[in-house]
């Protein structure tokens, strides 16, 4: 296959990267890392295909992404988390949440949708905190909610050129984003187990890979219940 991810220089996106290179795929990885990337290309020299460029700029992506034949599989998996303080809001830490990982990623699908073959896959990667709202999550989470309703919509969208599209929503895994993370992270999990997951779920065509499943299946299902007892349950457990 032909398959193309979005920051494949660490975390879920290079471990992704490595899975998919070793099963002998061709995978163009991007990122801005120009080290890892290197070292991508220097461990698999025929199959990795390296792209570097500005997700938030859409000229920088039409640029790099213009000239790619066909895609089988495309996972838009680059993102960024700023945690706020709620009595001190921070437009601007907001708005660069909102640019890296929404509008970055509406730049990419411009450039990316018509290059997907007909009964291909396009992933997109969201979070588990799109099923509840966290304090200080205000960014991240308002982001990834709006990728869900995105994947959502696409996947309506796109039945009709036969292009299946996954939400991916992880709990807790272990990357360099969540290493700076300064709260307690319940069932976090490796990059290895995450990547297992989503390529077996697309593997399957599941319009929604959420992991690990206890984790995420609790807040599903509290994201079920009425929002003034989803506040109240969230404020017992987030003050104990």
């Amino acid at each position: 296959m032909n398959i193309l991810i979005t920051g494949a220089t660490s975390g879920i996106g290079q471990q992704l990267a490595i899975d998919y290179l070793n099963e002998g795929h061709i995978v163009y990885c991007c990122g801005r890392n120009l080290a890892a990337l290197a070292t991508l290309s220097n461990r698999f020299p025929v199959l990795a295909q390296n792209l570097s460029f500005d997700i938030q700029d859409l000229e920088d992506c039409r640029r790099a992404l213009g000239e790619l034949p066909e895609l089988d599989l495309v996972i838009l998996n680059a993102g960024t988390c700023e945690y706020i303080d709620a009595s001190q809001f921070d437009a601007a830490s907001f708005e660069r949440v909102v640019r890296i990982n929404l509008i970055g990623m509406a730049n990419c699908l411009e450039c990316l949708i018509s290059k997907i073959a007909a009964g291909g896959s396009l992933s997109l990667m969201g979070s588990s905190s799109s099923y509840v709202p966290l304090p200080r999550a205000e960014a991240y989470g308002a982001s990834k909610a709006a990728t869900e309703y995105l994947a959502k919509t696409l996947s309506i969208s796109l039945k009709k050129q036969s292009i299946k599209v996954s939400y991916i929503a992880p709990g807790f895994v272990e990357t360099p984003l969540t290493d700076l993370n300064d709260f307690p992270m319940p069932m976090r999990v490796g990059v290895e187990f995450a990547s297992d997951r989503i390529r077996k779920g697309i593997a399957r065509g599941k319009s929604e890979i959420h992991f690990p499943k206890l984790f995420t299946g609790l807040l599903k299902t509290l994201g079920l219940l009425p929002f003034a007892l989803q506040k109240r349950l969230l404020a017992k457990t987030l003050t104990n």
